[in-house]
């Protein structure tokens, strides 16, 4: 799939930068990523890059939900494409490896509370934590 984030980024009224690209192509190959791996991919690609700039660039993407933040309690933030679909994550408590899983509802949100309390509930986050099959 090709996305033009080219676009995406002029959409939301944020500059088109060779950094910013960069991020997203590297997060398109496969999300799941810290700040610090976006770091040394983006100099893979372009030179040197400051670790400021790459958070900069990640916050900027995620308040306008192009990337979706993964905070998973006790580790680092991870960033994936916000691709609006209805999935979770599966994280090992062993090595931490990140694994989008489909949620079994095809609603979102997938799960509503049963007091609300007055909120608007736009979305649910679930974590299923485990061991993966390598650290099985």
């Amino acid at each position: 799939m090709t996305r033009d984030f080219r676009s995406m980024l002029r959409a939301q009224k944020l500059r088109v930068t060779e950094p910013r690209l960069a991020v997203l192509r590297q997060v398109a190959k496969g999300g799941h990523l810290t700040a610090e791996q976006l770091r040394l991919a983006v100099e893979d690609n372009l030179g040197s890059v400051s670790t400021q700039t790459i958070y900069d660039i990640v916050h900027a993407l995620s308040d306008v939900n192009i990337l979706r933040k993964v905070e998973p309690a006790g580790q680092v933030a991870h960033y994936e494409l916000n691709e609006a679909d209805n999935h979770h994550h599966l994280i090992c408590r062993n090595c931490g490896h990140i694994e989008d899983t489909p949620c079994q509802l095809d609603t979102i949100p997938c799960a509503q509370p049963t007091d609300p309390k007055g909120y608007i509930v736009q979305e649910c986050d679930v974590t299923y934590w485990g061991l993966c099959s390598k650290c099985q």
